[in-house]
């Protein structure tokens, strides 16, 4: 009935190849006097999502998450990922051959003056570190007298005989409807802002920025509209665009020509090194950019200035056309979604569904809208405890039949020109228990407080984010995730700098948008998270405050399964809100949608005391 063009359901992980492959990679290192090599899950543009020429570490390990790190020494080897992924990179990886530690608990570095001996000599690409994280590593090195040694290629390639070509996504231009300001506009703005310092020249590294900057997009890497390219924005002069010109048509090239000049992606490393020859003082973001960037520039006599890409809080203040787009696409996306619920709600309970049913279905109402272009990242789909597995992604072999009694998270999202969206909802197949039910409203009482929040100019993530936590915590409860990250306008579902999140350090500014989502997981029974999507307002319900205060405007409009709320334990405000949102849902989204769907839309808004 449905079918998936945008996700796939193979094992990806390698598991059962790991040993053979490790004992190669080890005998790569003796043959080089190398000690240990560091294998991140990154490739050389630092990307969340990566090319399947840059999975390294799936290669290597069989771990198909997207965030983590493995060191291989001679006689033992680890593998780090984060909370999100402790579930998963146990049923992937063979432990009798990786350790598995807590990135953040137990981080590559601690482990590192714990188990490297002086003299020893650890292996790094610097491509594939950024210049923050290479000097962490090379602290943690020093801290025991050992040698951090980078390395021109990469051991691991040696050993990868059927790695897959680099990619060559079509480059396409973002129209001025969506994009909302012209390229050269922008890089008058970038200019500005370098002008402000010491430095000459900046290079753009981040395929985020290069794509917001010059008003680009592209399909090198999957469910993120990305064109992995780089650039240099001197003060004076032309900026240069490094992309493989074969990604480029004759009239995306001409365009791309009148503001910059386009140069082969090969070019690249010549042309810092250039930089550096002419004594320029060249400005990175240490904690984008990759060390090998640096190194070209400072050892041929350059000056590294070190500061934050001035693209990034450029990009996530979306403006009136971004924002209006975010707001068509969510209109759009939450009426597929509704479908979906609404189908979802008729088929479930018979107990014929499996996951992969259900993420092909959810995809397909989506592309119905003839809008699609992508997913944003691969549907995450877990039925009972396949739901606690925060970042579960289901395949043939893990594929999970939805049994009545059980809760069903999922967690999706698409990519449209005009925005990219983010939604994940809990649903009830049968009859729940009063543990899911209590858990989930405690969920939603966080999930509505950020929503409710009003806060001044220059409060950060990390300030709000107690306000998500506090129900679960007075119950001693918990996510180990953050409680929400920033999202691009037809870019990257995860964007910076700002997220509500314990880490969240940077101030939410007006025209962000950001997730919100708080949840929580049983393990080897359920999952829940709520996740709409929000935009930072001025806030209107204070009237002359001392000083400016902002809130938040919920974009996503989806119905939240009413089936699962304990109103016992819900405020008059928590209820006010939940039924506004939900005549919101309601009056939005019903003219976009068929009559059956429309009835059941009508039965899932319900005030809740009503029900």
């Amino acid at each position: 009935m449905f079918e998936a063009h945008f996700q796939t359901f193979e094992d990806r992980g390698e598991r059962d190849a790991s040993a053979p492959r490790l004992a190669a990679l080890r005998a790569e290192l003796k043959r080089r006097g190398l000690d240990g090599f560091i294998v991140p899950r990154t490739d050389r543009y630092q990307n969340e999502y990566v090319p399947p020429c840059a999975e390294r570490l799936a290669w290597l390990t069989g771990f198909t998450g997207s965030a983590g790190l493995a060191i291989v020494l001679l006689d033992r080897a680890v593998i780090f990922v984060d909370g999100r992924y402790l579930a998963q990179v146990r049923e992937e990886v063979d432990t009798a051959l990786f350790a598995i530690e807590h990135l953040v608990e137990h981080p590559p570095t601690q482990w590192i003056e714990e188990n490297l001996s002086a003299g020893a000599r650890l292996g790094y690409s610097p491509w594939l570190h950024t210049v923050d994280g290479a000097e962490r590593l090379a602290k943690a090195c020093e801290a025991v007298k050992a040698n951090l040694v980078a390395v021109s290629d990469n051991p691991l390639d040696t050993g990868w005989q059927d790695r897959p070509p680099p990619p060559l996504g079509a480059v396409v231009l973002h129209e001025m409807r969506y994009a909302g300001e012209e390229a050269a506009a922008k890089l008058q703005r970038v200019r500005a802002d370098l002008a402000k310092t010491a430095a000459d020249v900046l290079i753009v590294s981040d395929p985020q920025s290069v794509s917001w900057l010059f008003n680009i997009r592209g399909h090198d890497v999957p469910h993120t509209p990305l064109v992995l390219a780089s650039a240099v924005v001197p003060q004076d002069g032309r900026a240069a665009l490094y992309v493989d010109g074969r990604k480029l048509s004759n009239d995306v090239r001409h365009r791309l020509a009148e503001l910059s000049d386009v140069r082969e992606a090969s070019e690249f490393e010549r042309d810092l090194a250039t930089l550096g020859r002419a004594r320029l003082a060249v400005r990175l973001d240490p904690s984008l950019c990759p060390e090998a960037i640096a190194r070209l520039v400072a050892d041929n006599g350059g000056t590294v200035v070190r500061g934050g890409d001035p693209i990034v809080p450029l990009k996530a203040v979306k403006n009136a056309a971004e924002i209006a787009g975010a707001k068509a696409a969510q209109l759009r996306d939450g009426a597929a979604v509704t479908r979906f619920l609404a189908w979802f709600d008729r088929e479930a309970p018979g107990g014929n569904l499996t996951e992969i049913d259900a993420v092909e279905a959810l995809e397909s109402f989506r592309r119905d809208t003839g809008m699609l272009k992508d997913v944003s990242f691969p549907t995450i789909a877990g039925a009972g405890p396949d739901g606690a597995i925060v970042h579960y992604r289901v395949s043939r072999r893990s594929n999970r039949r939805i049994a009545p009694g059980e809760l069903f998270l999922v967690d999706s999202g698409g990519q449209y020109e005009d925005g990219t969206t983010d939604i994940t909802r809990t649903l009830a197949v049968g009859t729940p228990s009063a543990d899911m039910r209590k858990h989930f409203t405690l969920v939603l009482k966080g999930h509505i407080a950020i929503a409710r929040a009003l806060f001044p100019d220059g409060t950060t993530g990390a300030q709000l984010d107690t306000l998500a936590r506090q129900f679960l915590w007075r119950d001693g409860l918990d996510f180990d995730h953050g409680t929400g990250h920033g999202v691009g306008s037809y870019l990257s579902v995860h964007e910076g700098p700002a997220r509500i999140s314990k880490l969240g350090t940077a101030a939410l500014k007006r025209g962000m948008i950001l997730s919100n989502e708080p949840g929580y997981y049983r393990a080897g029974a359920y999952g829940i998270r709520i996740e709409n999507l929000v935009l930072v307002v001025e806030a209107v319900q204070v009237s002359d405050p001392e000083k400016p205060l902002n809130a938040f405007e919920t974009l996503t409009l989806a119905p939240i399964d009413l089936r699962l709320v304990d109103r016992s334990l819900m405020t008059a405000e928590e209820i006010a809100w939940l039924d506004g949102y939900h005549a919101r849902v309601r009056d939005e989204l019903a003219p976009q949608l068929d009559a059956q769907t429309q009835a059941w839309l009508v039965a899932a808004t319900k005030p809740l005391a009503s029900l």
